[in-house]
């Protein structure tokens, strides 16, 4: 619980990198400490290593080695001093020495290989401590030519060391206090970084996350009031905003709800009374047309009565036709599905708009694919689906114009094929404005009609599992489009389909 924290994480990030930056600023302190304190001693050994040098010289030149002896062993009395030596830079062999049994001996081979490599100090692993190692080469002065010759010569090495357990307690001791202060630093940086974290960060946002889950919940008259002006103030004054156009939103999706719903009990209304009413005309409308017809029959051929009659049951069928129309709507049938062939049904309805007077001057045009998957649906609604559309289509293109009607294959977004018809024209377009009501049932743009026709398209094609949409652009033409499911086939005739294509 602790670790998934985004508080603790940070905290716990920032303990890690304050430990690791404090951690190699103390080595780096630790060692540039420690360098500064042999340069230090080494130094104060120079200043020492000339006193001895010139106590050297003149105890030669004298011929005095006793005193120089007691020069040596006096000096080496230094509490950090372990001892003053001389040795040949030949073999090593230690000449002079404050140790009295190291003369004649070989000088230790950490303290000549310091001077054979060329350096001037460096730290040696003695027995019990760390031990500092100064070299100086002495050289022969004017003075010394007689007896050794060449000037500047090296005579012999001068050897001090010194003990590094005082220096490395002052170095130990400084490195506790840093590490301490540090430490200290840490904890107090830290700490007052949960505190900043957990006062103007984790509070705050636990607030956002409950008046979040208040809104997810439903309540729309959360809100927030800031009490900085920072980042999370900038972030619950946007959540405030938010919510506002949320309530906003849901009262307006409310009322719209609330609209929609009364339309649609009227619309249901109307329906029911609009069937029945249909349903009650329909009979004696037929009985109407009937007596009509026999009153015809006792017409002579040239009495002109007989045009009045033939207006008369003119508007009786379509009087009929608008009942029908009414009670298909109120009370469609439910559709009788089968393997069927689109492109005949296409065919087969062209042949029939073929006959129909308002497609004389209009130029027909049809692109069907071949090979196309049956569809499971009702021959007869789709065919009258396609007829409705074909016939709104003359009707747009008055004068001349040109009918595309192609069939085609897709994959649509649901996954499934689909085989598509799609019907284009050549017409004055739909309006965008009417556009979106179109479907609406009663809702017509004609002197004539029930508004029915369109809105029975979308029954059926939706009682077959499809959907039609439509295209248009004012004075561009109009095109509708209606997508059938492509039907599983069983295997016995979907061989048999194959056999056919083939």
């Amino acid at each position: 619980m602790f670790s998934s924290s985004l508080i603790s994480r940070i905290i716990l990030m920032n303990v890690l990198l304050l430990t690791l930056g404090i951690g190699f600023f103390a080595a780096f302190h630790h060692k540039r400490d420690q360098q500064n304190m042999i340069e230090l001693t080494t130094q104060g050994a120079e200043i020492l290593m000339a006193t001895i040098e010139n106590a050297i010289f003149n105890s030669k030149c004298k011929g005095d080695a006793e005193r120089l002896q007691k020069t040596l062993q006096f000096i080496s009395q230094s509490p950090n001093l372990l001892g003053v030596r001389i040795f040949s830079p030949d073999d090593g062999r230690v000449i002079n020495s404050s140790i009295e049994s190291e003369i004649d001996q070989q000088a230790p081979a950490q303290d000549f290989s310091v001077y054979a490599s060329g350096g001037t100090s460096g730290l040696i692993d003695g027995s019990d401590e760390e031990v500092l190692s100064i070299v100086k080469p002495i050289r022969a002065r004017p003075l010394c030519a007689e007896c050794h010759g060449e000037v500047g010569q090296v005579l012999g090495v001068l050897n001090l060391n010194y003990s590094m357990h005082e220096t490395n307690n002052r170095l130990a001791g400084s490195s506790r206090a840093f590490s301490l202060s540090m430490v200290f630093i840490t904890i107090l940086l830290s700490g007052g970084v949960a505190i900043i974290l957990l006062r103007f960060v984790r509070k705050p946002i636990q607030v956002i996350s409950d008046r979040m889950a208040r809104v997810e919940a439903g309540d729309l008259n959360v809100r927030m009031v800031p009490k900085h002006n920072d980042e999370i103030a900038f972030l619950m004054r946007s959540f405030n905003s938010m919510v506002e156009k949320l309530d906003v939103a849901k009262q307006e999706l409310e009322a719209y709800h609330f609209s929609q719903m009364e339309q649609a009990d009227r619309l249901a209304s109307i329906g029911e009374m609009a069937t029945g009413m249909a349903h009650e005309i329909k009979n004696p409308l037929a009985g109407i047309s009937g007596a009509v017809t026999v009153l015809a029959d006792d017409l002579a051929k040239d009495d002109p009565r007989r045009q009045v009659v033939q207006d008369i049951l003119a508007q009786i069928a379509r009087l009929n036709k608008t009942a029908t129309d009414l009670l298909n709507f109120g009370r469609p049938g439910l559709p009788q599905c089968d393997f069927i062939d689109v492109n005949d049904v296409v065919k087969q309805t062209l042949f029939f708009v073929a006959q129909h007077p308002e497609a004389k001057n209009i130029h027909q045009i049809t692109e069907l694919t071949r090979g196309l998957p049956p569809v499971w649906a009702d021959r007869k609604q789709i065919q009258q689906v396609l007829l409705n559309i074909i016939i709104n289509a003359l009707q747009a293109m008055p004068e001349c114009g040109s009918l595309t009607v192609q069939t085609e294959l897709t994959n649509e977004h649901d996954g499934r094929s689909y085989v598509r018809i799609q019907i284009v024209d050549t017409g004055s377009g739909i309006p965008v404005e009417t556009l979106d009501k179109i479907f609406t049932p009663f809702y017509t743009t004609k002197n004539r009609g029930t508004g029915l026709g369109l809105a029975i398209c979308k029954q059926l094609v939706k009682q077959n599992d499809g959907h039609i949409s439509v295209l248009s652009s004012p004075e561009e033409g109009t095109s509708f489009a209606i997508s059938l499911p492509v039907a599983d086939l069983p295997q016995q005739e979907q061989l048999q389909e194959e056999e056919t294509h083939e």
